[in-house]
C-alpha cells in the first residue's frame, strides 16, 4: 500500500467511516469519467452505504464543524472513486479544480470555512498534489438534503498510463 493511499485509510479511520463498500449514485450518469489523463467526479453528498449522513442547512441544523464533516466525506467519496479507477492515489499528478456547494440558511455566509474540510483533506493525503483551485458556494436545496455537495476534477501523467 503506498503512502497515498495509507494517508486515505488513516483519514477514513479518524472520519470513523469506511469508504470500501458500494459508491451509490442516483441516476443515469456515472460517477467517474476519464478523458485522456483528466478524470471528472461527478457531485457527491455525504452519503456512507444508504445514508446520507449530515443533511440539513448549514448555520440553521448544522454547524460550521459538522458542515465541514460533511465536506470531508464527500471529498473521500471523490477520493475513493479516483482510487478505484486507478488502483492507487499515488497516479494523481494534480487536483486542478473542486467546487463545494452548501446548503446554507439565509444568513450563513461561511462557505469557504466549510469547503476548508475538503481542502485540508486533498492536501493531508496528497500533499502538494493535493493542492487545487475551488468554488464554494451557499445553494438553497442539495439532493436527498445533504448539507453539502463536491465535485471534483483530478489528472494522472499520461492518458496511455494511468
Amino acid at each position: 500500500m503506498t503512502m497515498r493511499d495509507q494517508a486515505f485509510d488513516q483519514v477514513a479511520k479518524n472520519l470513523g467511516y469506511s469508504f470500501d463498500g458500494e459508491i451509490k449514485i442516483g441516476g443515469n450518469y456515472v460517477p467517474c469519467l476519464r478523458e485522456g489523463n483528466t478524470f471528472y467526479v461527478s457531485g457527491q453528498i455525504p452519503r456512507i452505504g444508504n445514508e446520507v449522513v449530515v443533511t440539513g442547512k448549514a448555520g440553521l441544523e448544522v454547524s460550521l464543524q459538522e458542515a465541514q464533516k460533511a465536506a470531508q466525506i464527500c471529498v473521500m467519496r471523490a477520493l475513493a472513486l479516483l482510487q478505484r479507477s486507478l488502483g492507487s492515489l499515488d497516479a494523481l499528478t494534480a487536483v486542478p479544480r473542486i467546487t463545494v456547494y452548501v446548503q446554507s440558511s439565509a444568513d450563513f455566509t461561511q462557505q469557504s470555512e466549510v469547503a476548508d474540510g475538503a481542502s485540508n483533506v486533498l492536501f493531508e493525503i496528497l500533499g502538494e498534489v493535493g493542492r487545487h483551485t475551488r468554488t464554494s458556494v451557499g445553494v438553497y436545496q442539495l439532493p436527498k438534503n445533504a448539507t453539502v455537495e463536491l465535485d471534483m476534477i483530478a489528472t494522472v501523467a499520461s492518458p496511455l498510463n494511468p
